[in-house]
């Protein structure tokens, strides 16, 4: 019976001792000066659309995403340098979106920011930026994202980047599509 208390209590011991740990490290890692981290436009076209060459600007928001032959194979568009007022925790967090030529959203992305990259990643392990992949426009336009405990700041701004761009962009869409 006495090994067993003894041993309630190591784990109850070991418990604390983690969970302390746990939050040493968040507080540590809140205490750490912001990093930029740069992400590069083209490599987010390229990772929808591997045979895109370039990008060129049709309006205010949009951009044709085309092969070596000139040909459309797709959009994006950009909330930098619209949103700058938009911060997360640490400061602007720019998004792009990429569609098909349909409209169908095939990425969300956040571009070179500020955040806390562990944040960032828990969110995109969690799906938050496939929340509206697959969606159209209009569609994605009604997508209301919960909350996401440890990374609600820079989900928020997310949100409000994508939002802005769904509601400005659906607006203006490109004309001709080659």
């Amino acid at each position: 019976m006495k090994f067993k208390s003894i041993l309630i209590a190591l784990v109850f011991i070991s418990i604390a001792v983690c969970g302390q740990e746990s939050e040493e490290r968040e507080a540590k890692e809140k205490r750490r000066p912001p990093v930029f981290r740069e992400v590069s436009n083209k490599d987010v076209v390229v990772s929808v659309f591997p045979d895109a060459v370039k990008v060129e600007k049709v309006n205010d928001y949009w951009y044709s995403i085309l092969k070596a032959d000139n040909s459309c194979i797709g959009f994006a568009m950009s909330s930098m340098p619209y949103c700058l007022d938009v911060k997360g925790y640490n400061n602007t967090t720019p998004v792009m979106i990429i569609t098909d030529k349909s409209w169908l959203i095939k990425k969300v992305a956040i571009l070179s920011n500020w955040e806390t990259l562990s944040y960032v990643r828990r969110l995109d392990k969690k799906g938050f930026f496939n929340l509206w992949v697959g969606k159209t426009l209009k569609e994605a336009i009604g997508i209301k994202p919960d909350g996401y405990t440890g990374a609600t700041l820079t989900a928020i701004a997310v949100s409000k980047n994508v939002d802005f761009l769904l509601k400005k962009g659906s607006k203006k869409l490109p004309k001709s599509t080659n």
